[in-house]
C-alpha cells in the first residue's frame, strides 16, 4: 500500500507541473505576477525592497518555482523507489533520470501552448532543483540511518553489559 500511495504523490506531483504547462502565458504570467505582488507585500512588511524592478522579482518567482517543483518531483521520486526496493546510488540515478526525462518532455510539450516555447535554460533550473531535492533527501537517509545504527549499537552493548553482570 505504501508503494502504491508513493507513485500516486509522484504521478499527481507530475500531473500538477502538467497543469502548470498547458497554461498559455497569459494565464502563467497572471498567476506568476499575483504570486510576485504578494511576495513583495509580505517582504515589505518586514523589510523595504530598493532598486528592484517588479519585472526581476517576476522572474526570480518562475524560476524560483521550476527550482522548488523539480525539487519536490526528486524527492517524491526518490522515495518511491526506495519504498519500492530500490536502494543506494541506483535510486538516486534513477530518481534522476525520471525528473530529467520528464523536466524535457515538459519543456517539449510547451511548445504546443499557446505563447509558449520551450527553453533549455528551465530544463537546468528543473534539474538543479531535482538533484537538489535528491541530494539533501539522501543526506538525510544517510543521517538517519547512521544514528539509527549507533542507537542499536549502543543498546547492544547495554545489552552485553547486563548481560556481563548478570553472569558474575
Amino acid at each position: 500500500m505504501r508503494k502504491i500511495v508513493a507513485w500516486l504523490i509522484v504521478v499527481l506531483w507530475m500531473l500538477l507541473i502538467f497543469y502548470f504547462s498547458q497554461q498559455s502565458v497569459f494565464e502563467s504570467r497572471d498567476l506568476s505576477t499575483m504570486i510576485t505582488k504578494r511576495l513583495i507585500e509580505i517582504v515589505e512588511k518586514v523589510t523595504p525592497i530598493e532598486n528592484m524592478k517588479l519585472d526581476q522579482i517576476h522572474y526570480l518567482v518562475r524560476k524560483n518555482a521550476h527550482f522548488n517543483i523539480y525539487f519536490l518531483l526528486g524527492i517524491s521520486a526518490l522515495l518511491a523507489l526506495k519504498i519500492s526496493g530500490i536502494k543506494g546510488y541506483c535510486s538516486v540515478v534513477i530518481a534522476l533520470i525520471i525528473c530529467m526525462i520528464y523536466a524535457v518532455t515538459d519543456e517539449f510539450h510547451q511548445l504546443f501552448v499557446l505563447g509558449r516555447g520551450a527553453q533549455v535554460k528551465d530544463v537546468l533550473i528543473d534539474l538543479v532543483g531535482a538533484t537538489t531535492g535528491i541530494t539533501i533527501a539522501s543526506l538525510i537517509g544517510m543521517i538517519r540511518k547512521s544514528r539509527m545504527a549507533q542507537s542499536k549499537q549502543e543498546s547492544l552493548k547495554v545489552s552485553v553489559h547486563k548481560y556481563d553482570r548478570e553472569q558474575w
